[in-house]
């Protein structure tokens, strides 16, 4: 389980094909991470199989390639990295699995003095879980909707978030993972039950 508050930035250091999909290397400050951790990876719960002082593998099966950004990221592409929520410590952003759910593109970004107004689109079956002053996390990022008109939805990033993760280098047309509020899953999965 994460937060959604990202911890660092590290860098993709490779990606190499293997029988059941592509093993990742991923730059990071961590240190030694112990195999077996999980990591998100820009918002992905990814499963450490190797680890230096300075870097971690992790194996992306088809499932991930099919559902994330990851296996097209660039060597060199910077990422968000946070490791996972520790019992008993402050959960500052919001339940956040690492499952991601899909992939939301940018349709438009508008500077706001020193903040960025960010239109996004996401896949129209995940629209409804989008709720107005709810939460999403978009690569590993946990953010707050401001409005929502169909399957497109608005965020304001903070100057901070700018600075500290990734989200300062959105362009329009860029693709980003996608988690929708797992509180707004299970409302839907008991609602639905209640009517079987």
């Amino acid at each position: 389980m994460f937060t959604g508050l990202v911890e660092a930035t590290g860098h993709v250091a490779s990606l190499t094909p293997t029988e059941s999909g592509v093993r990742l290397r991923v730059g990071s400050p961590f240190g030694a991470l112990t195999l077996g951790e999980s990591v998100s990876v820009n918002g992905a719960c990814l499963t450490v199989t190797a680890a230096t002082e300075d870097a971690f593998d992790a194996d992306l099966t088809s499932e991930t390639l099919e559902r994330t950004t990851l296996g097209r990221l660039a060597t060199g592409a910077r990422v968000n990295l946070e490791r996972p929520l520790m019992v008993g410590a402050r959960l500052g952003g919001h339940l956040v699995s690492g499952h991601v759910d899909g992939r939301a593109r940018v349709v438009a970004l508008m500077e706001e003095g020193e903040a960025r107004h960010v239109k996004v689109e996401c896949p129209r079956d995940l629209a409804r879980y989008v709720a107005e002053k709810g939460s999403v996390t978009l690569d590993g990022v946990s953010l707050t909707v401001n409005v929502v008109a169909g399957n497109v939805f608005s965020l304001m990033l903070i100057p901070h978030t700018l600075a500290v993760t990734t989200l300062g280098e959105l362009a329009v047309g860029t693709e980003m993972n996608l988690e929708v509020d797992l509180v707004a899953r299970y409302v839907e999965r008991l609602t639905l039950g209640a009517r079987a």
